[in-house]
């Protein structure tokens, strides 16, 4: 999901203006990806990709000692690929995602967004760093002169660039095209072929059975962030996890899918205008259950009432494994909740 810390002082700027901030399966869905990202050998011993942005990296050898945003980090231990740094958006300690590898000797380089400690990333001495690009617009539009997700500004960047090459995957579109770039990327960095497939295995398996509750519920989910400013609600075919999620149909609010890119922003005089949800799932960097309940346009909400919210809610890394786990874990979620009104 799209950061809203990096958001919130232009939320401000374009609300003053009247305007809203913008901030994977079957068979059926199986297509190619939708960019031309890729390893090849140039010459013995020689690695070489090409990153969404149409950036190409060449070294004498396939990178062993990677760097890599959190987002992205999960992803590529999933499958056997495991970092000598990370940073992410949040504290990296609480972040469940880690819960099921041994990140002891992976060096914390940064536990907020776009601040990252520069000499511990260089005392790491990786010799590629993986981030991420998100589109600017609904029709893919890549802002290659700023700075890549996870990355404070242009200038951060630059010295990124003076310890380790940094390539970038494109968080965009169909959420089937950027699982299988990072797969790419993993299995262009070492991953085990066997390792893939039964990855691969798992995660079709999850989208059978996400479709079979979706067939079985007729529940509304509501893919959210909160703070003080108001509600800020995931336009489900902007996002590539939503994306996926509701092509194996799951339904998403999605009150305004033709405006601004990205979210749909209410302030709290207004948010009971998107009280359609029967299901609150809650990102975890904001208000949660508690400070929802607190808000007195927002409490009588019926998914609150019923107490259908899912607090602590972190988008899975975009990789098959983690995405069969998350998408088991809202398949349990749609059977277990009802429509409400």
């Amino acid at each position: 999901m799209k950061n809203l810390a990096t958001q919130n002082s232009r939320t401000a700027l374009k609300r003053s203006a009247l305007l809203v901030v913008p901030a994977l399966t079957l068979a059926a869905l199986a297509g190619c990806s939708s960019s031309d990202t890729g390893a090849a050998s140039t010459a013995a011993g020689e690695w070489s990709y090409t990153d969404a942005t149409g950036t190409t990296v060449t070294l004498d050898h396939t990178p062993e000692r990677i760097a890599s945003y959190t987002d992205y980090a999960v992803g590529l231990m999933s499958y056997g690929i495991d970092p000598v740094a990370i940073f992410g958006r949040f504290d990296v300690a609480s972040d469940t995602r880690f819960d099921e590898f041994d990140i002891t000797d992976t060096a914390v380089v940064g536990n907020s967004y776009g601040e990252i400690d520069l000499e511990a990333l260089a005392e790491a001495a990786p010799d590629l760093i993986v981030t991420g690009i998100y589109p600017t617009d609904r029709e893919g539009t890549l802002d290659t002169e700023g700075a890549y997700y996870g990355v404070a500004d242009v200038e951060q960047q630059e010295q990124l660039e003076k310890i380790a090459p940094v390539v970038a995957i494109e968080v965009g579109g169909r959420g089937l095209d950027v699982i299988e770039s990072l797969t790419a990327l993993a299995e262009d960095l070492g991953a085990d072929a066997s390792t893939v497939a039964a990855a691969k295995a798992e995660f079709d398996a999850a989208a059978a059975d996400l479709t079979a509750a979706g067939e079985e519920s007729d529940v509304e989910v509501t893919q959210m962030y909160a703070d003080a400013d108001g509600i800020y609600v995931v336009k489900p075919q902007d996002e590539p996890e939503t994306q996926l999620y509701s092509e194996l149909g799951v339904t998403f609010t999605d009150l305004n899918p033709d405006t601004d890119y990205y979210w749909d922003i209410y302030s709290w005089e207004n948010a009971a205008q998107m009280m359609t949800g029967d299901v609150l799932l809650v990102n975890n960097e904001g208000f949660q259950e508690a400070d929802l309940l607190a808000q007195p346009t927002f409490a009588s909400h019926p998914a609150l009432a019923a107490g259908q919210v899912h607090d602590g809610w972190v988008g899975a890394a975009l990789d098959y494994h983690s995405q069969a786990a998350h998408m088991e874990e809202l398949a349990t979620i749609l059977r277990d909740s009802k429509k409400l009104g």
